[in-house]
């Protein structure tokens, strides 16, 4: 296999800014707030599991999958920025502390799959990343190196995600209120963005910005 650090160095850059492992971190710590740290490394276990299946049969099919189910890329984006936008709204009016008291069940609090699996690690600008990525390096190679950095960028947000509970006592449950607060209007933002992406996709809403 031959090695192309040039496209090495350029997929990892792509696929890092997409994710944003950074940003992603205290988006953990919110959504597990309160929880125990074995619960947490549950959590971002499978949320990493999770996402990089998704992104590897997304690199392995690529478009034929949505084509196969008749979507389009367009349509992901409005679905998934629909779905997040609940999301943040429940982080802003603290929907989820409220319904985490009524709910004893633990696999019912558990946002592994959703938001942080899908769409918040493996979201449309992920899967679209990695199926431009894949396409620019057709072939095994490709996706050996497409795949390899995917995988160093999930080891990246794995160890953010595992170390949330040193986050979180930083933070204070005062701090993890007003982040949760501020990244819920940050994710409703994000959410509307994807839609709007996806709506001028389709040739609605070219007008806006």
């Amino acid at each position: 296999m031959i090695i192309d650090t040039a496209f090495l160095i350029t997929a990892f850059v792509t696929m890092f800014v997409v994710i944003d492992p950074i940003g992603l971190a205290p988006l953990f710590v919110a959504l597990t707030q309160g929880m125990s740290f074995a619960a947490r490394r549950k959590i971002a276990v499978r949320a990493c599991l999770v996402a990089i299946a998704i992104l590897l049969i997304f690199a392995l099919f690529g478009d034929a999958v949505l084509a196969f189910a008749g979507i389009s890329m367009a349509a992901f984006r409005v679905s998934g920025g629909a779905l997040l936008f609940l999301t943040a709204l429940d982080m802003l009016f603290e929907r989820r502390s409220k319904r985490r008291e009524d709910q004893t069940e633990e696999e019912h609090n558990d946002p592994s799959v959703f938001p942080l699996a899908i769409p918040l690690i493996a979201g449309p600008g992920a899967i679209a990343s990695i199926v431009l990525l894949v396409g620019q390096r057709p072939g095994l190679d490709g996706l050996v190196m497409v795949m390899g950095v995917s995988f160093a960028v999930l080891g990246i947000v794995m160890a953010l995600f595992l170390s949330s509970a040193l986050i979180e006592r930083a933070l204070g449950k005062t701090g993890i209120t007003v982040i949760s607060r501020l990244l819920g209007m940050l994710l409703a933002a994000l959410s509307v963005q994807f839609i709007l992406d996806g709506l001028r996709a389709f040739g609605f809403a070219s007008g806006l910005g």
